[in-house]
């Protein structure tokens, strides 16, 4: 298996999303949106989303095209969730991390109680995984400071680096070396 450093990298803006049938390393930095990672060992792939917005409104018409649907979180998770499916991954085999939704922008102590578009899109993330039959095995969310994601399709891992520092969730130390590990 290829190594982190050897692998080809794509970087994914705001409201993309790719999914890989090869190894690749995914990244993206997140303030107040979402990273949701999708990854089959089985089906060797591996796709992450990076939403901008909670939900598509309901009005939204059918004639979008996916380029305007994929800045919202809803929408890439239910659309994620179908690839799998196609590729034939049964939905408890699909491992789902979900990371972002920092409030990254100062709120004003009178409108503390305004919930923020971070919270938003970490709900909504959260909510639809649930809604879709798909479990969050790993997940970081919220806080003040964005998050750099990379995302290893060939095995799942993730690392995830807070603006300002190193830290790795659910990690455990190899070597005096920080690595994701799941499962």
């Amino acid at each position: 298996m290829k190594r982190p450093r050897d692998l080809p990298r794509l970087t994914l803006q705001p409201g993309e999303l790719y999914l890989a049938r090869s190894p690749v390393l995914l990244q993206t930095i997140l303030g107040s949106c979402v990273a949701v990672t999708f990854w089959s060992a089985r089906q060797g792939a591996g796709a992450m989303c990076h939403g901008v917005l909670p939900r598509c409104s309901p009005g939204m018409s059918l004639d979008c095209n996916l380029g305007e649907k994929q800045r919202y979180v809803d929408f890439c998770v239910r659309y994620l969730a179908r690839q799998f499916d196609a590729l034939g991954a049964r939905r408890r085999d699909v491992e789902v991390k979900v990371f972002g939704g920092a409030d990254v922008l100062p709120v004003m102590a009178s409108r503390a109680a305004i919930t923020t578009v971070g919270a938003l899109n970490c709900r909504v993330a959260l909510e639809v995984v649930r809604e879709e039959g798909l479990q969050v095995l790993a997940s970081d969310l919220r806080g003040l400071r964005g998050r750099k994601i990379s995302f290893h399709t060939g095995t799942g891992e993730v690392l995830v680096q807070r603006l300002g520092s190193w830290e790795c969730v659910g990690a455990k130390k190899d070597a005096g070396k920080k690595h994701l590990h799941y499962g």
